[in-house]
């Protein structure tokens, strides 16, 4: 990756494992509240989407702003860590849920666990960018992206019908808990204080 440092290779790379694994369930997780979990439909199917969403809403504002205030990226990272870590336990709970309130519960624990995620792993990412390969550093991101929804939504279904949801479930995990493990060949690359300028947004992911 020409032109890109290693936080930003850190950070696409992560990114991608992350994504592999939640890829995996996306497109099979409405089947899995219908057909396993008691009461399941597919109006609670709407309603559990909507509770990750809400909860991810309403506390990621007042997490950025707490990251924006502290100086330095040891915070950043410590919450990227945490986050990350806490939401890929999530899926090896999905083991265990029989009713449909587990559920609730459970997403509105990802959602403040990726409210922790997305602003951290943002910040550092803006900052981290070489000057004169923004466009390129977020296309990579972008397309990393795309490369990791086409493989889990390949092989997702396929691995739910022959192997059943809680082999998708470990290793949805393990992809995560692995993509957690290599923001820490980063950590000697962060910035300690501020004095750096943000020149790109950031995105949103759908996980």
């Amino acid at each position: 990756m020409t032109g890109i440092n290693k936080v930003i290779r850190t950070l696409i790379v992560s990114d991608f494992f992350l994504q592999c694994g939640w890829g995996l369930i996306g497109p099979i997780f409405a089947i899995f509240i219908t057909q396993q979990i008691n009461g399941g439909t597919l109006a609670a199917v709407g309603l559990i989407a909507a509770t990750f969403w809400f909860v991810k809403s309403v506390a990621q504002p007042f997490i950025a702003h707490y990251l924006d205030v502290k100086k330095g990226e040891k915070d950043d990272f410590n919450l990227l860590v945490f986050g990350m870590f806490f939401a890929n336990l999530i899926p090896l709970a999905y083991i265990f849920t029989t009713e449909l309130w587990h559920i609730f519960l459970l997403e509105a624990i990802r959602g403040l666990c990726m409210a922790c995620v997305l602003p951290s792993w943002a910040g550092i990412f803006t900052r981290h960018i070489d000057r004169g390969w923004e466009a390129f550093s977020w296309s990579i991101e972008s397309t990393t992206i795309g490369f990791a929804f086409s493989f889990a939504a390949a092989f997702g279904g396929i691995l739910a019908t022959f192997l059943g949801f809680k082999i998708i479930f470990v290793l949805i995990s393990l992809f995560g808990l692995g993509a957690t493990f290599l923001l820490f060949f980063m950590r000697n690359h962060l910035f300690h204080r501020d004095g750096f300028v943000p020149r790109v947004p950031p995105t949103e992911k759908p996980f």
